[in-house]
């Protein structure tokens, strides 16, 4: 339980200092700053669930170029933490023993 919860600490101070940063440009965010946003959202749960704002999506974008960016990243994401996920459960299988089917 408390290795869950440092994590989520963490994830939480991490995900706050990358988004300031990536705020500091100026102009409108584009298709980079969009796929840096829409990676770090998952991981904004922990401060959003803490009670702290965190902004995950820039207002001031380029539009089309930015959303796909945001997407991008979400899904780039996404697709990292379930890879993983699933190879361990593959892993996991192959190393347990067959069952015996009740004949």
């Amino acid at each position: 339980m408390f290795s869950i919860l440092l994590v989520a600490v963490v994830m939480a101070c991490v995900t706050k200092v990358l988004i300031s940063l990536s705020n500091r440009e100026h102009g409108p965010a584009g298709f980079a700053r969009g796929m840096v946003h829409g990676a770090l959202m998952p991981c904004a749960l922990p401060n959003l669930l803490a009670g702290n704002d965190v902004a995950i999506y820039a207002e001031n974008n380029t539009g089309r170029t930015y959303k796909l960016g945001y997407t991008v990243g979400v899904n780039g994401c996404g697709a990292i933490f379930f890879g993983i996920f699933f190879w361990r459960v593959n892993r996991w299988r192959k190393r347990s023993p067959p069952r015996n089917p009740k004949t």
